[in-house]
């Protein structure tokens, strides 16, 4: 898409319906047959790719046989994605700015299937018990600064070295092994005093 080119190579704010028409290789009257403006096929753009990102990720996870193994098919098939489309990152984060709806709705419904997928595995007593909802997201984040560092700063794939560290830290979470602090499961942990 056009304007995935040119709202990740400028930003939002200095990009023009003309400049995506002139890109694209239509005409401005084409472009208002489609979208009644600017923001709109932004908008659309971010929505578009979270969706393309989710059935991607869906897709590679469907065949594992337990979490850990949906966790490393879906973290390379977010690696895959992004390599793809490092634009996304930019575009994503001008989101924010945008229209915060959908900045915000881009997260949270990959966080919703995440989650689902997350407590289902917590049921079958693949994974240790804890918020399905706080693992998505601490999750999220770890892809989200992995894949900028390694892929998109670099132009190039993930690394299978720092791949397979960052799944030993991804696992060695889930099963809710003990750390430093004697820790276990979620629901062992200690809670901290407030006062």
């Amino acid at each position: 898409m056009a304007a995935e080119k040119i709202f990740g190579d400028r930003s939002y704010f200095r990009v023009s319906i003309a400049d995506i028409t002139r890109e694209a290789g239509v005409g401005q009257g084409t472009f208002y047959l489609y979208f009644p403006s600017k923001e709109a096929i932004f908008r659309e753009l971010v929505e578009e790719r979270g969706h393309e990102l989710r059935a991607h990720t869906r897709l590679a996870t469907a065949a594992a046989s337990n979490r850990i193994e949906a966790e490393q098919a879906g973290f390379l098939a977010f690696f895959d994605f992004i390599a793809q489309h490092t634009s996304l990152y930019r575009i994503v984060r001008q989101a924010e700015f945008v229209d915060p709806a959908v900045f915000r709705g881009f997260y949270e419904a990959m966080a919703e299937g995440y989650s689902t997928a997350l407590s289902e595995a917590m049921e079958r007593r693949e994974i240790a018990q804890t918020d399905p909802e706080v693992l998505a997201y601490c999750l999220m984040g770890m892809g989200d600064f992995l894949g900028m560092r390694w892929v998109v700063w670099t132009g190039e794939q993930m690394p299978p070295e720092t791949f397979r560290v960052a799944m030993q830290v991804i696992e060695s979470a889930l099963a809710g092994s003990k750390g430093p602090g004697g820790g276990g499961t979620a629901e062992e942990l200690p809670v901290a005093d407030d006062d």
